[in-house]
């Protein structure tokens, strides 16, 4: 059975100064994210960041600053996120999907505490003078995505335009959230499931807890692809489990910032040779690109001008 392997190339979690391979210019960012794709990552999960300071950003013309370039350089999926980080507005974190109408979004399905003040208790040098106040505020952090948020994602980029979605469940309430759009006919297949572990404020990372919301997916949907992040160190433990029970993997800078125990990955494409090395072990076989959309019944790839 093919197995998709997704990586996530920067995000909006970690900062610049916690790694220096965490890529923020626009010619970083395509030049990971076509290395992930080269290692074999068949859907590179994208986030756009200010390359003059490395903070998060909204604004399609940062995003304009990479995707024509991993666009025409890769046939990998690009998908584009709507959940931007936990400090835009939604018509913020829209702005982009909104203007380039990718093939597939990640949709979070459900409000949710969105605690990232651990990080920064290490001391360190910050790069940026905004790195470590948006880390210790944290402790009073939101993510937003009401019922009515998620209708409206769904409906402007999913119905007007086209897309599919990575609906990212951080917790079991999220796959009962996703059967509730199901039923309101707002959702239709194939239903990709990413379940998102290790967020403090989502469900931990704990095997039990993996079976459970694979049990509960079963019960709720007749059928459904899903896939597995562990944020942070136990990212590739979840991958071996994902992929030996039959799911699919995601790996990248933006789930984890570590190759081994100690030691920073220095790109993404270390990450995903790393996790097709285990998947191929157990028997799997990476998915192409093109046999991913397939799979997630895409409408087919975007190349940007």
């Amino acid at each position: 059975m093919k197995i998709i392997i997704s990586c996530a190339i920067t995000g909006s979690i970690h900062t610049p100064s916690m790694s220096p391979y965490l890529p923020f210019r626009a010619e970083d960012i395509a030049a990971e994210a076509i290395g992930a794709a080269k290692a074999g990552a068949a859907i590179l999960h994208l986030h756009a960041r200010d390359p003059e300071t490395g903070r998060p950003s909204a604004s399609p013309v940062h995003w304009q600053g990479f995707l024509p370039a991993i666009s025409n350089a890769c046939d990998a999926v690009l998908n584009m996120t709507t959940g931007g980080s936990a400090v835009m507005t939604l018509d913020q974190r829209l702005e982009a999907p909104l203007t380039f109408a990718p093939e597939m979004c990640s949709l979070n399905m459900g409000s949710m505490n969105f605690a990232l003040y651990p990080m920064a208790a290490k001391p360190r040098d910050w790069r940026f003078d905004w790195e470590e106040p948006f880390l210790r505020t944290s402790d009073d952090l939101v993510f937003k995505n009401t019922p009515r948020d998620i209708a409206g994602v769904l409906q402007r980029m999913g119905t007007e335009r086209g897309a599919r979605f990575e609906f990212e469940c951080y917790d079991v309430s999220h796959l009962h959230m996703l059967r509730h759009f199901v039923d309101r006919g707002l959702v239709d297949g194939p239903i990709f499931l990413q379940f998102v572990m290790g967020v403090l404020g989502g469900i931990a990372p704990e095997p039990e807890h993996l079976i459970h919301l694979h049990q509960t997916a079963q019960k709720l949907f007749p059928k459904f692809e899903w896939s597995v992040l562990a944020a942070g160190r136990r990212q590739m433990e979840f991958a071996a489990i994902a992929a030996a029970m039959g799911g699919h993997v995601r790996v990248g800078l933006e789930d984890n910032l570590y190759l081994s125990k100690g030691v920073l990955a220095k790109s993404n494409a270390e990450q995903v040779e790393k996790v097709r090395g285990i998947v191929e072990a157990l028997g799997r076989s990476p998915a192409t690109p093109d046999e991913a959309r397939a799979l997630l019944g895409l409408k087919g790839r975007q190349v940007y001008a």
